[in-house]
């Protein structure tokens, strides 16, 4: 008898943009997954990393508890400077900038409680963002720390880092040797779980090392079921989400059209009855509003006219 899988087929990759794959992707214990892990930071800060250490951030994952969880990856370097990196796909309904910035101040505080001073180093919040954060930009990676308003920085302690995949998904099919690495990773993350441009991400994937690890890892993972039943929850969770946004988004174009076409009516019975054209039931009857209405509505102009007279 046939197993049930979840798994669409046998080669299927998970999203590495689905919240719980991106994590898992980078904090697999592996040597895969941690190399993985280097290289990005590396690439995102344009530095080298030599070691990062996991730093717990959340309870055991479990499906049934998946809705309470945050998927956020959070690591401590060598030199004591500490990051979370998270991957965010929708931008509505909160100000994402506020966000970051509330987090990595988050980060930088948990970091200095147990410090005799203020020497504390630096704090990183680095979302990946499958939005576009400010589109008058046309970098994929966005850095902002506190500056004065002629742009002196203050310290280097507060970091905040939107690497835009948006921007880079122009760049598909792009000569892979005319890519720099950091695009090479955007298109990589964007599109890895896609089987139908699995033969350009391969191409791509063998160029970078630290790129062949993130697929090993994410192979690794892709065998595993519950991992495709994470994802599975999260875009079933994300569906009923944009569906909702969109039907509201109906009901509030319904309701405007409604509203605007009950105030033309209530100023053309107005007008009717301020230039005595037929009588109220006529009125009522050539802008289709009830008789009820139409009788309120002369009483007002009556009372308004009287006190325009007094």
């Amino acid at each position: 008898m046939a197993t049930t899988t979840l798994r669409p087929s046998p080669t299927a990759l998970l999203d590495p943009l689905c919240d719980s794959s991106f994590k898992a992707m980078f904090t697999a214990d592996t040597k895969e997954s941690n190399a993985a892990l280097k290289d990005f930071l590396s690439t995102i800060l344009s530095r080298e990393i030599m070691e990062v250490q996991l730093m717990p951030n959340e309870p055991p994952t479990q499906v049934a508890k998946e809705s309470q969880m945050s998927f956020d990856v959070s690591v401590k370097f060598n030199d004591g400077e500490r990051a979370d990196i998270e991957v965010q796909t929708r931008s509505e309904d909160y100000d994402y900038g506020d966000r970051a910035e509330i987090q990595v101040a988050r980060l930088l505080s948990t970091s200095n409680m147990k410090g005799d001073n203020w020497d504390t180093p630096p704090a990183y919040q680095i979302s990946v963002l499958n939005f576009e954060f400010d589109k008058d930009d046309s970098s994929p990676l966005s850095w902002y720390n506190m500056r004065k308003a002629d742009g002196t920085q203050l310290s280097d302690k507060l970091n905040v880092v939107f690497f835009d995949l948006i921007k880079i998904h122009k760049l598909f099919g792009k000569p892979v040797e005319n890519l720099s690495k950091l695009e090479k990773w955007g298109l990589f993350l964007s599109y890895a779980g896609d089987e139908r441009r699995a033969e350009y991400i391969d191409s791509l994937t063998q160029t970078e090392e630290g790129i062949m690890n993130a697929k090993s890892s994410l192979c690794m993972i892709s065998e595993d079921e519950i991992k495709w039943a994470q994802q599975n929850s999260i875009f079933k969770a994300q569906r009923d989400y944009n569906t909702g946004m969109q039907n509201a988004e109906k009901r509030g174009i319904r309701k405007g059209i409604a509203q605007g076409a009950l105030q033309n009516a209530i100023a053309n019975a107005k007008n009717l009855l301020q230039m005595n054209l037929g009588s109220p039931e006529q009125s009522a009857q050539a802008v289709s509003l009830p008789l009820e209405q139409v009788l309120a509505l002369k009483e007002e102009l009556a009372r308004e006219l009287t006190a325009v007279s007094n």
